[in-house]
């Protein structure tokens, strides 16, 4: 794990999220004669990113993760709540505004494959960022992309290849280049390894370390593999059904996790039978339909320690002595009631 940032590195975050939402009008079963519901894919969700630092985002599929990526890109707008990005708010998609800050935060896509475009040669993806914002001319991109190639571990003789003549991590390889030769301060990293080999998997994480350290990066990196995201984060995030359920320092939440969900998550990681410290915790049911939430904690009907509180009672996200957040009445000792499992 990298090294977590002391107090005394507190300056202003780069980035800051404070109670954002986001919902969508949709229908329930039945087509266009369905009754019109709300589903909250995102909901109030707080965050900082400071610049050189990684926060983890995991969470199963569904939770919010990738709708709280393009919220913070500017790619949809909140329904409620704010971004903040280097001390100004995020303007409205698609104005010159946005489009001037969106070379300050890149996004890293799962599939690099369907990132690029086969048809056009390499030198020339990685440029063509330069010609879209107008910057530089000619051989000074010629050079800056060439610069980048060899930034990601690539070099000048990849300039004239095509995405399909190269491997599923050198084309991850060359979206980052393609995503670094605007010097943005923020990347977004949306499952960015998950398509790629075990072996390439390591590699590349090993090269966002490398690009972070030179290029003094902040990551946002979203993930299912907590194994990963323990490696590469300075901070995790737990999301479940568009809330952050805990958060805190990578090598506390996910050696001792304090939130029955976060629990259940790591119980799953893979490991040695002889290293195996917890017994495997195997949630009931399936995620409930975020168009009709549960009461109370919206993980109560899938908890073990549920009570009747859990079920009537919201939990708001608030420290444990150790510094982490969690939102969970079980964890911070106040639930009342007989317990719902029983």
């Amino acid at each position: 794990m990298t090294e977590t940032p002391t107090a005394a590195a507190t300056d202003r975050a780069l980035l800051e999220v404070r109670d954002l939402r986001r919902s969508f009008q949709v229908r329930r079963a039945g087509g266009l004669f369905g009754r019109p519901a709300t589903l909250h894919a995102v909901d109030g969700v707080s965050f900082d990113l400071r610049p050189g630092r990684t926060l983890g985002l995991v969470g199963e599929s569904g939770c919010g993760k990738t709708t709280t990526a393009r919220l913070v890109l500017g790619v949809l707008s909140p329904t409620g709540g704010r971004v903040e990005f280097e001390g100004q708010p995020v303007p409205a998609p698609g104005t010159a505004a946005w489009r001037a800050l969106r070379r300050r935060m890149q996004m890293v896509f799962q599939d690099p494959l369907g990132a690029l475009d086969r048809r056009i040669s390499v030198g020339h993806q990685v440029m063509e960022p330069l010609a879209i914002h107008g910057i530089a001319a000619g051989a000074a991109r010629r050079s800056r992309a060439l610069e980048l190639l060899d930034a990601v571990g690539l070099g000048a003789s990849f300039f004239q290849r095509y995405p399909h003549e190269l491997s599923g991590g050198q084309r991850q390889r060359i979206v980052l280049a393609r995503a670094l030769i605007l010097e943005p301060s923020l990347l977004v990293c949306d499952e960015p390894i998950s398509a790629l080999d075990v072996s390439i998997q390591a590699q590349v994480i090993n090269l966002l370390l490398d690009l972070q350290a030179r290029f003094d990066l902040a990551y946002l990196f979203i993930s299912h593999d907590l194994k990963v995201v323990r490696q590469i984060s300075h901070e995790v995030a737990v999301m479940y059904l568009g809330r952050i359920v805990e958060q805190g320092d990578p090598d506390r939440l996910l050696v001792d996790p304090a939130h029955p969900y976060t629990q259940a998550l790591v119980s799953a990681i893979p490991v040695a039978a002889a290293a195996r410290r917890r017994p495997r915790l195997i949630l009931k049911g399936d995620p409930p339909n975020p168009v009709d939430r549960p009461g109370g904690c919206a993980f109560h009907p899938r908890c073990p320690a549920a009570t009747a509180r859990c079920a009537i009672d919201t939990p708001r996200l608030k420290p444990l002595p150790d510094g982490r957040l969690v939102a969970c009445h079980v964890a911070h000792g106040e639930a009342e009631g007989p317990r719902l499992a029983a």
